[in-house]
């Protein structure tokens, strides 16, 4: 059915109706419609959706989803009474638009039901512990901030510091263990999502992964609403039986688009501009992550945040890091360092990981902090002295090591029983020097399957020891 004819249809049923008084290319306001409700969705006399945003008492203030400006004089009916978006098990490897619409020409989806996308978060009573452990297949990552599954972790850091790059291996890992990944790209050049497409692409993994766009030629109410329809689409596998990553990339993004729709509105600006109510236009959407007690599968929400010269002290950063169970934080200086993943290990934090650590991994993970912390102070005040102690470069050395292992191209993924082994022979290797990194690195990827599991870390380290002593 066309849009003309759906128009026709419902103002034939006798759905409330009303006349577009104000419009620019955003934003209608009506006159009638006494009896619809905020979150409704309208049609226009062009066939063009609406989503109902404001109700007052001579207009009601509609977002208008699609680019083309409402003439003044179009009439408007209501069609639902809150925004819903079109899921099938078909979306698979396919490209969407914020309402479930295909956008990669590869033809129509069926619609096998429909999610609401300002859905509410599952109650307390229906919420399990989250214990397990996911494997981002990145060192540094697993071993000190570990992440589980149903938790929601803000990635944070400044544009081409290594967000994406660290977030395309962790679903890369992730979907070859068969979980399903929901990329929301918001505001994104039609170049950017391309490569990454072309990543999953080349690491056959594309069929795991949908993809929810609305890019910079979308209008502001699509952008607006792309993260909430990600979040519901994944809420549709979530709710089948299925663990559900999705990442949200990136809601700086989604932040400015929603200041604009509220000046525009004439919302009263807050700090730096925002309106007085982003704080619950993030925690609403990633609030509804978590584990079901019912079935055990969980909805795990990665956020990212654009934090301009490393400043994390901005509006939406300290307010993504109040909603979230914690923070990866990248670093350009770091980077600049020559360390990659450039992730600042004296800022990010991971607030419940630790419960899907073993015993092993936790006491590795002490041992790492604490030489890494001796590392970093002992690296700032080596710059003062003109001749090194011996314990000096001992300590400098051993950061090194543990730098090293922890450095890994964006195509290269361990498991966490590699991590630990490597870890584990970086620092009990007898003599320094004659650790050869890349040489282990290869070693250790090569040991049989049957040998990489938990009660043989201990032997497999002691050999590998014995070989660079």
């Amino acid at each position: 059915m066309s849009s003309s004819q759906i128009f026709k249809s419902l103002v034939e049923k006798g759905n409330d109706s009303g006349e577009v008084i104000y419009s620019d290319r955003f934003l209608a306001r009506v006159s009638g419609l006494d009896k619809v409700m905020m979150g409704s969705v309208v049609v226009f006399e062009d066939g063009s959706n609406g989503l109902v945003e404001s109700i007052y008492d001579d207009y009601i203030e509609i977002l208008n989803l699609n680019t083309e400006v409402i003439n003044i004089g179009s009439l408007v009916v209501v069609k639902d009474e809150e925004i819903k978006v079109k899921v099938s098990k078909e979306m698979l490897g396919r490209i969407v638009d914020p309402l479930g619409k295909a956008v990669d020409g590869l033809g129509m989806l069926p619609k096998t039901s429909e999610q609401i996308v300002f859905g509410q978060a599952i109650d307390f009573q229906d919420r399990a512990i989250l214990s397990n452990q996911l494997e981002t297949g990145v060192t540094v990552v697993d071993t000190l901030f570990p992440v589980v599954y149903g938790q929601r972790i803000a990635v944070m850091g400044d544009a081409k510091s290594g967000k994406t790059t660290f977030l395309t291996q962790l679903a890369i890992n992730q979907a070859r263990k068969g979980k399903i990944i929901v990329w929301v790209l918001i505001g994104k050049r039609k170049s950017d999502v391309e490569q990454l497409i072309q990543r999953f692409e080349n690491s056959k993994t594309r069929d795991r992964v949908i993809f929810v766009i609305a890019d910079v030629f979308d209008s502001l109410p699509m952008t607006y609403i792309a993260p909430y329809s990600g979040c519901a689409i994944a809420e549709y596998f979530w709710e089948n039986n299925e663990d559900v990553i999705v990442i949200y990339d990136d809601l700086s993004s989604h932040a400015k688009a929603y200041r604009e729709l509220s000046l525009l509105m004439r919302k009263n600006p807050g700090r730096e501009a925002y309106p007085g109510d982003m704080f619950y236009v993030h925690s609403s959407l990633l609030e509804r992550a978590g584990k079901k007690s019912s079935n055990g599968k969980t909805l795990t929400s990665l956020p990212i945040s654009i934090t301009p010269n490393d400043d994390i002290t901005g509006f939406l950063s300290t307010t993504l890091i109040s909603i979230t169970d914690g923070q990866l934080i990248f670093d350009n200086s770091i980077m600049r360092q020559g360390i990659k993943p450039a992730l600042n290990v004296g800022l990010s934090v991971s607030r419940v990981g630790g419960r899907g650590q073993t015993n092993t991994a936790r006491y590795i993970a002490r041992i790492v902090s604490s030489y890494l912390a001796n590392y970093r102070s002992t690296l700032e005040t080596s710059r003062f002295v003109s001749e090194q102690s011996a314990e000096t470069k001992s300590i400098l050395r051993i950061g090194e090591r543990i730098y090293g292992i922890f450095g890994q191209a964006p195509n290269e993924l361990y498991t966490l029983i590699e991590e630990q082994i490597m870890l584990q022979v970086a620092l009990g290797s007898g003599s320094i020097n004659n650790l050869d990194i890349p040489d282990l690195k290869q070693r250790v990827k090569a040991l049989p399957t049957k040998d990489k599991g938990d009660s043989n870390i201990e032997s497999i380290s002691q050999k590998l020891i014995g070989l660079y002593s």
